[in-house]
């Protein structure tokens, strides 16, 4: 966890001033329900105990001016003329294009001295650009006294990615920066956004293995794999005309047509379908305290997102197959988009130390490079920091 107070001293030094306000908002794992998001359908992630800050004061101008201090860089805009998308600071990106979809909703912004820094790693997989956009909303949102539920400041942050940035994301990543709850998951229905809290086993630890493969979700093949959901859906709408999205098809239906479909829309139906499933029963099963049907969950899940969804790699095959292979580990499974990134295990606490160390070796073995670990808690959604 970063020093809040490292931060206003970072502040001070840049603009000589203390900051009005330091906010945080956290980075995510999914622990089951990958790509099922932007298909209408249920995803289990849970916010986590690393975080982006966003320390603000504000202007009495209308420039917003941006110091990131990991990547060293800074940039500034200005309120009063369109926002335009930064070729030179494509990480400022994610702070336009939410402003740009406040002032767009109707609010009255003032410019606006911010520092940002994180400890969620970028391009892991663990969402640092959702915990990015949902920090500099909340920041804005008191800075501006504005009245924005948490539900609202989510969806604004989701826009800002899929009409600014460019990618089309779901809602989850930024839904749980906002919402997240301490020591439990959200089961999300994103058709409709409701939501329930699901109570983690208190005698087991999410254990998060990067594999220092950076994704690039814009570049990608994730926006591909949209197009191809949507084929099914249209052609689903053969048999059930009434469906919206996959998340209508239950998974007898889907058996009665599979035949039917060509490949790959067969396969890309057949994960989605089968993870909303998962998800379900998953949140249920961890209702019950049932950990080990939920870790078998978890080991399916990656089946699936690996042969059906071709959205892992390698790497990612090779970290899950030395975490489930060491006792105590319930299940084990890549999260976020794919193509890299990291993989979330359930771990017995009393085995937590020997699965760093089987999978990091084992991981060495395999690739000849080091993996970290994190062992997280989960963490309420974005809010001031705690010494504020």
């Amino acid at each position: 966890m970063i020093d809040v107070e490292i931060i206003r001293a970072q502040f001070e030094q840049q603009y000589g001033i203390h900051p009005r306000l330091i906010v945080r908002a956290p980075g995510r794992v999914n622990l089951i329900g990958e790509h099922t998001d932007y298909n209408d359908g249920f995803v289990l992630p849970a916010a986590i105990d690393r975080a982006t800050y966003v320390a603000a004061r504000p202007r009495d101008d209308t420039r917003v001016h941006i110091v990131a201090v990991d990547l060293h860089d800074e940039d500034e805009f200005a309120l009063d003329v369109p926002i335009e998308q930064s070729v030179t600071h494509p990480w400022s990106n994610y702070i336009r294009g939410v402003v740009k979809g406040l002032l767009v909703a109707g609010h009255t912004l003032g410019g606006a001295n911010l520092l940002i820094t994180s400890d969620v790693p970028r391009g892991s997989g663990l969402s640092s650009s959702a915990a990015l956009e949902v920090a500099t909303g909340y920041a804005f949102q008191v800075l501006n006294r504005l009245n924005i539920l948490g539900e609202e400041l989510a969806l604004l942050a989701q826009g800002a990615e899929n009409s600014f940035v460019g990618v089309q994301c779901g809602i989850m990543d930024q839904f749980i920066s906002a919402l997240g709850q301490r020591d439990h998951a959200l089961l999300l229905d994103c058709r409709d956004l409701n939501y329930q809290p699901v109570p983690l086993p208190a005698d087991a630890q999410i254990v998060v293995c990067d594999s220092h493969t950076e994704r690039r979700l814009a570049g990608s093949a994730y926006n591909d794999r949209r197009d191809e959901c949507d084929q099914a859906v249209q052609l689903f709408r053969q048999w059930y005309p009434k469906i919206r999205a996959l998340r209508d098809i239950s998974v007898a239906q889907f058996h009665q047509h599979e035949a039917d479909l060509p490949e790959p829309v067969r396969a890309r139906a057949r994960h989605v379908i089968t993870e909303n499933d998962r998800a379900v029963r998953g949140a249920a099963a961890l209702e019950a305290g049932d950990v080990a049907t939920f870790g078998q969950l978890m080991n399916a899940s990656h089946t699936s997102l690996r042969d059906d969804y071709e959205v892992s790699i390698p790497d990612m095959d090779a970290l899950v197959a030395a975490a489930q292979q060491v006792p105590g580990c319930y299940g084990s499974r890549m999260t976020g988009a794919g193509f890299g990134g990291c993989t979330v295990s359930l771990v017995e606490t009393s085995a937590v130390e020997r699965f760093k160390r089987n999978v990091a070796a084992a991981f060495r073995q395999a690739t000849g490079r080091d993996t970290t670990i994190y062992v997280c808690r989960a963490s309420d959604g974005v809010g001031r920091a705690a010494s504020e």
